[in-house]
Formats: C-alpha cells, structure tokens, sequence
C-alpha cells in the first residue's frame, strides 16, 4: 500500500529543485510579498494548518504559499487504515476510528469534502463487558432495552453515573469555547485554560476531581476508574476525546457511566468513520490548502536565517532514505515555520537563537494495536466462564482488587491488554468463508502464548503460518496478522501549564495540546488556531504598510507547485505502516 514509486522519485526530485531555486523566487516573492510557510508534517494538526492557512489568508487577502514536509510517504498520521487479506474492499481502521459530531473539524470537513460516512462496524452480538482479569465486574447488551441497562446501572451505582454524565457535559461546554471568539485564537494554551477554569480539573487527579464534586466512588464504582482515569482528571477531557474516538485504547473508561462505556467501544450515538479511511479527511485538507505536498522529507534542522533581520529560518532537509548522507541535504527559507509533530520523536535540531526555551518533553504511551482475522470465536475459558457460555464482543479492562494504579506493563493490571473488540466479520479471498476480525490494544507485543489462550487452540510462530495436522480440512487459527506500533497519547499527568503553540516570531508548535487532550479533532483544533495565529500576524504587518499587496489569485497560481494527484487516488492506499 506504497504510494507509486514514480510519485515518489518525483517528489524527491522536486525537493533538489525546488530547493536549488529557492534564492531565485525568494527575490521574486520578496518584491510580491508572498509569506513563505513551511509546516513539518502531514498529520490531523499538520493537514489542519495547511487548511485552515488557506481559508483564512483567502479572507483577508494575504498572498501565501505553503510547503508540507512529510518524512513517511503517506498523510494522516495517527489516523492508518489497513487493508485486511491486503484486500482494498475490506478496509480497517489501525489508529483514530471514530469521530462525532461534536467534533466540529472532522464532521464540517465530511461535509464540506463529500466523504461518504458509515457507522463503525460491531461483530458478534454486540455484548461489552468490563474485565478485571479475574472476573466480568460488568456487562451490557448492545440488544438489550435500553431502559433495562440504565436500570441494572443504577441498581449499582447509585446516582454517581448521572452525575458524572452531567459533570462531564460541563467541562465539555467549557472546552468548546476554545473554538470561538473571544478565546480564539489563543497564543498561550496554559492562559486560556485558566481563564476557562479548566487548571483546576487537569491539576487532578480522577478520583480527587470526583470527590470535590460529591460524587461517589464506592469500591463498586472505582471498578470502572482505571490507571489512565486515577492519574489525572483529564479524565473528563477523556470522555471528549474517548468519544471523538482518538486511538486511546478504550479500555481507560472516563467515570462517566453506561453511555460512555457504550461510546469508548460500542458505537456511541452518532458516532462515524469515512468508508474508505479517516485519513482522507486531512488528505483533502492539503489538497484543498494547494500546499507543495513533499512526501519522504525530512527535515534536519532549523535555523535562524543571517542574512535577514526579519526573523525568516532556514530548514535543512534531505529524503527520509538518505537522512545520514549530508550530500544530500538541501536549505530553504520561510518566514513561518510550523512544527506540526511531537518534538521529541522529530529529529530536529534547532540552530542558537531559534528556541528561547526548550520545547517541553511530555511521557507518551508506547502502544501496540493488533489486528488479525480467525475463524475461532474468543475462548470462554479464557475469561474464566463456563464452556459453552457466551463471550461479549468487546472486552475493556480494569484493575482488580488486588492492583494498584502501577501494576503490571503500563497499568495495564492482572489483565495484562487494554481491551480487545471483535471488530466485523469479513471473507477470507481464498476461501471465501467468514472470519472475525480482531483488535487488541496492549501494552506489549501478543505472543503466541496469549493467542493460544485467547482462541483455545494451538497458535504457534509465525501466527499466519501455523495449520492444525487435522486433515484436509484442517484451518489456520490466524489467518491474517497485522501489528502496529503507536507513540499515541501522552501518559495524562496532573498539570497546570502547557506548552504554548508560539515558539518564538514566526515559529509555532502544534503538539503541546497533546498534553492537555490528545484527539484526532484537538490537534485539528490547535492546527486552525496556529493558522489563524500566522494569518493574524501577517495581517498586522501588511497594516503597517511593509510590503506590496498583490492579487490572491497570482499569489495562488504562484503557490500550485504540487504533486497533481498526490493523496487524491480513490484506490490505492498511500498508507505505510510500522511491521514488527
């Protein structure tokens, strides 16, 4: 799933000459006043930057081209969809699978893009279940009469799950004001959560925000609060982004109930995906912004231009290939440069002047998701039920009474994963027969061992190649495997500041949000706020008289330097993804 080779070599090539011409049209666009912007990767915050760059700068008049350095061949970052049997008719969401309504980004970019929606796909009966590696503490079918699970959830817990639901709804009020004036757009991320009093939630923990606000949280009810949920009451955050449906394992429930319970791993209301892929949505952002798409780009370094007074950086890059051959390295020069990734797995290494402080380094959850196809249901041996007993669908996890927040792999308790959904069933193209699809999050990579367990049969190394000696009729216990590897969410802290998004003149970062929420629509939201930032600056600058206005659509017609076709193919998937 490889973009065409041919795209690739292009692009490269138009990396060197574009680079090489970079003194000859800095001249030109210097004398057209043409801002220059430079945005390091192509993820939701990257893609939402070009975007959103655009629209803006359309609005007020302001010429400008934008260039995306993206050092993997494929847009979307976190958001990767995989093709199973490596069959493009039968897609699956690895990362970010679902998003709502509520999220404004993501759903007005649906619309505004054509992109055919669906609801996420349930296998099986539709039965979630809490685990605490000993026993179901918790169970709920999707075909049940609603009223029926809202009673049984009562019966437990009390008034506590209505209480949160609407503690969870205030906090989510307070956050969507980060959309609007006059709170957007926000230069300092750490001020505006002050002023929209949200330090006071993010600076606890779950279990102290719960009993400031008198809800209850009786051993019964601490059940559902796992490591995630006690380490900081960004929790409630959580249940914004466990509903927009980041790749947050769903296992780390917010304490907000049933519903919420239902929307981590069943399909909340309203929630949906793009047939195809969530990717698109940021594919079509940059095609829609006219950015220069550069796939295979890395960039090395950042510096302070010397011969310009302004403020302008020069980026040394190079393709993501040769990244240790200094031959090939190239500079280019931009008045704004946008870090649109986490700095710390970035590479990049900035010259004296250009941070006045160190880009904060936050802990992120190394996460691995698995996805893989079998024609054997989960084992109800596995769960400690009786044979012949009914397995639910999806498995969260939580802690058992005799874990503490810290036990096992990443708080991952005496259960050892985060959760694990039987997805869909889908057709095997050999054999034309159905199989389940299956998706794991754990801290760990699986093992044989743990498959074995967790199908009841035999599952040796390599998974796809093992075949019970039954006969002619013998099956493979896996069929299709699939691992992936995420740095996906920081781990949340209590915490009162955040990395601010202005770095210094000219130079903005997106991924400090993550640290405070860690979303598909979040990092979309600081990408649209960095934008605006730019765009607010250079309109500040063209007030005061320096440079010479020229018409949008010559400044436009100057920025199309593209790849034509680049990210708009309907049926190839651009998607590379980590193997183990």
């Amino acid at each position: 799933m490889k973009l065409a080779p041919s795209l690739v070599a292009v692009a490269t090539a138009l990396h060197s000459a574009i680079a090489g011409a970079a003194s000859a049209t800095r001249e030109s666009n210097d004398q057209l006043s043409v801002r220059q912007i430079a945005i390091i990767g192509a993820g939701a915050a990257g893609a939402s930057t070009s975007f959103h760059l655009r629209q803006f700068a359309r609005e007020r008049g302001i010429p400008i081209n934008i260039t995306v350095f993206e050092k993997t061949e494929r847009i979307g970052g976190r958001t990767l969809t995989v093709d199973v049997y490596e069959d493009q008719a039968q897609p699956a969401e690895l990362g970010a699978s679902i998003f709502i309504k509520l999220n404004h980004i993501l759903w007005n970019a649906t619309e505004r893009f054509n992109l055919p929606l669906r609801e996420p796909e349930l296998g099986g009966d539709g039965i979630l279940a809490i685990w605490d590696g000993d026993k179901f503490v918790y169970q709920q079918d999707e075909d049940s009469w609603y009223w029926w699970n809202i009673a049984k959830l009562f019966w437990k817990y009390g008034t506590s799950p209505y209480r949160t639901q609407k503690l969870m709804q205030s906090v989510i009020d307070k956050f969507l004001k980060l959309y609007e004036e006059p709170y957007f757009p926000f230069p300092s991320l750490s001020l505006r959560a002050q002023e929209l009093e949200l330090t006071h939630i993010t600076g606890q923990t779950g279990t102290q925000f719960l009993s400031q606000n008198k809800v209850s949280y009786s051993c019964t009810f601490d059940e559902h609060l796992t490591h995630e949920t006690r380490s900081r009451s960004c929790s409630l955050t959580t249940s914004f982004k466990q509903a927009p449906g980041s790749i947050m394992p769903p296992t780390w429930l917010t304490f907000t109930g049933l519903r919420q319970c239902e929307q981590v791993s069943m399909a909340p209301e309203g929630a949906s995906q793009v047939a195809g892929g969530n990717w698109q949505i940021f594919s079509h952002m940059v095609a829609e912004s006219g950015a220069r798409i550069l796939p295979n780009i890395s960039v090395l370094g950042i510096e302070l231009a010397k011969d310009d007074q302004t403020g302008k950086y020069h980026l040394k890059t190079a393709p993501t290939d040769s990244v240790s051959t200094p031959d090939f390295e190239d500079t280019s020069v931009f008045d704004n440069v946008v870090i649109a990734t986490p700095f710390q797995f970035s590479g990049i290494k900035t010259g004296e002047g250009v941070l006045t402080d160190a880009i904060d380094e936050i802990p992120y959850i190394k996460l691995h998701v698995t996805l893989f196809t079998s024609p054997f249901r989960l084992s109800a041996a596995f769960f400690n039920l009786d044979a012949g007993s009914q397995v639910p669908t999806s498995v969260l996890t939580t802690l058992s009474s005799d874990d503490s927040p810290d036990s096992g792999t990443q708080g991952a308790g005496k259960a050892g994963f985060y959760s694990i959904s039987t997805l869909k069933t889908v057709v095997h193209p050999s054999t034309g027969k159905k199989e389940f699809l299956y998706k794991i999050f754990s801290p760990e990579k699986v093992t044989a061992e743990f498959l074995s367990a967790l199908l009841g049969v035999e599952v040796d190394e390599p998974f796809t190649e093992n075949v019970s000696s039954e006969g002619p009729d013998s099956v493979k216990p896996i069929s299709w495997y699939y691992p992936h590897v995420f740095y996906s969410y920081p781990k949340e802290l209590p915490r009162v500041t955040f990395q601010d998004p202005v770095l210094g003149p000219g130079l903005y970062y997106t991924s400090g949000i993550e640290s405070f929420i860690s979303t598909m629509e979040t990092s979309a939201l600081m990408g649209m706020n960095v934008a605006r930032l730019i765009v607010d600056d250079a309109s500040a600058t063209k007030k005061k008289g320096e440079g010479q206005k020229i018409p949008h659509a010559q400044a436009e017609g100057a920025q199309r330097v593209v790849l034509k076709g680049y990210m708009t193919r309907p049926t190839v998937d651009p998607y590379i993804v980590e193997e183990l």
